[in-house]
């Protein structure tokens, strides 16, 4: 059983003018062709004169361990996906079979010009029974951050990209307060074997999430099937609780949460490598609508708390989607007659740019945008979006905000929790059968403008 008025930014990350076109071409003034998925040649008219990043910015794509891997059959999502009833519309089962194909996918990122891959760590393969880490799983993914190494890819390493091993899930989660210690010897087990290979790390992927949801009209409206699906799982894994991070109850489990990340930012800190080590959050561009519009109240519960934890870290990592309207009693539908996205949010990339200098604004810390992107089967419009975004993204370096990457959500049409394989995120479609990698024109598109380190 599904619910199918529930988005994907709306249900797992509630995040949160024309465009001016960007040179496909080294050389300013000229035009140039681009290969297409097709193999066909892709003609893009050189735009105006681009403007130099700061030497060092990353650019790269995002991806993550479930959404990818496949077959993550330890892990919590896991269970949700295969009880009755569930939000799923399908199961991960192999995902897009990144787990042996990572080498793959490492060269075709390089290839495509970037510079940084970002990644995570699942918790549920490293300790899949509480207290035994897998010294096998450990040495797997060194052989993946070796690979990024190997093609001159800085990995951006998330230590928890929603996904908990089912037994922490069976004792409760980030809902008991020594959870916050079983992640920290996650992170510090982990970094001691790792850390050498770590370029940027976040403890957490969105660990607002759950605030977020707090305030979307059809996840509320979606409860009793959420409540349901979690006695279900707990079912499943022989306990009376199942705690997740997406459907944890944010009174009880942020605090706990921001005690797990700031003990794993210091065990992270103490060990082998000197990196940063920041959070990502989801943020939208909060727009107020009318003079009672609960803007202020969104903020001060949905972000404060965690961008007063990333001030205490290295960096804040932004990670934008579209713009939400909020009026007197909540969000706001989006205005009519405006552009959607798959996922039934606004097409409205100009949020990036507001996000940036809320979250720059309020932590005073380094900005990396660690996602960014679209949901679309239309191409064009993802080039459009990639477009505005970083034009976004240059403005706010005009102004002397440090932002020192822009990391693209997805490399992959992957796993989009509980819309399956529907959703196109990826520069790079995904043979859902044979596994197959296909670039877009996008990836080139945006690939290119990553290798001139020019917007």
């Amino acid at each position: 059983m599904t619910n199918p008025g529930v988005s994907r930014r709306n249900f797992v990350a509630a995040a949160s003018i024309g465009a001016a076109a960007i040179c496909a071409s080294s050389l300013v003034g000229a035009s140039s062709t681009i290969p297409s998925s097709a193999g066909q040649k892709l003609n893009v008219k050189s735009g105006p004169k681009m403007k130099g990043l700061p030497k060092g910015f990353l650019w790269g794509t995002a991806t993550s361990g479930h959404q990818t891997e496949g077959s993550n059959i330890n892990a919590d999502s896991w269970v949700l996906e295969n009880v009755k009833p569930t939000m799923f519309s399908q199961r991960s089962g192999d995902a897009c079979a990144s787990y042996s194909r990572y080498e793959e996918d490492a060269a075709l990122a390089a290839s495509l010009g970037f510079n940084c891959q970002r990644l995570s760590l699942e918790w549920s393969r490293i300790e899949p029974v509480e207290g035994f880490f897998s010294i096998a799983e450990l040495d797997h993914y060194a052989r993946v951050l070796e690979a990024c190494h190997r093609h001159n890819l800085a990995p951006m390493v998330t230590f928890n990209h929603y996904t908990v091993p089912r037994w922490f899930a069976a004792r409760g989660g980030f809902e008991v307060a020594d959870g916050a210690d079983l992640f920290a010897r996650f992170a510090e087990r982990t970094t001691q074997r790792l850390g050498d290979l770590f370029a940027v790390a976040t403890t957490f992927n969105e660990p607002n999430i759950a605030r977020q949801l707090h305030w979307i009209p059809t996840v509320r409206r979606a409860k009793p099937i959420i409540d349901a699906m979690i006695a279900a799982s707990a079912k499943a894994v022989g306990s009376d609780r199942f705690g997740t991070v997406i459907f944890s109850d944010p009174n009880v489990a942020e605090a706990i949460m921001l005690d797990a990340h700031a003990k794993a930012y210091q065990a992270i800190k103490a060990g082998p490598g000197t990196f940063p080590v920041g959070v990502s959050l989801a943020i939208m561009d909060e727009q107020g609508v009318g003079p009672s519009n609960l803007v202020a109240a969104k903020q001060r519960e949905v972000y404060e708390p965690w961008l007063r934890a990333a001030a205490q870290s290295d960096f804040v990592g932004v990670q934008t989607y579209s713009r939400e309207l909020v009026g007197s009693e909540g969000n706001l539908a989006p205005e009519p007659g405006v552009e959607l996205t798959t996922m039934g949010y606004e097409y409205y990339p100009e949020a990036l740019g507001a996000t940036i200098r809320y979250a720059a604004k309020a932590t005073g810390k380094p900005v990396y945008v660690t996602e960014n992107g679209v949901a679309t089967p239309d191409d064009t419009r993802r080039i459009d979006f990639i477009d505005r975004s970083l034009l976004q993204v240059q403005s706010c370096l005009d102004e002397g905000i440090d932002v020192r990457g822009y990391v693209h959500w997805s490399l992959l049409d992957n796993y989009e929790w509980h819309r399956g394989l529907e959703p196109k995120f990826g520069l790079v479609a995904v043979d859902p059968q044979t596994f197959a990698r296909t670039p877009k024109p996008s990836a080139y598109h945006l690939g290119s403008i990553a290798q001139r380190n020019r917007v």
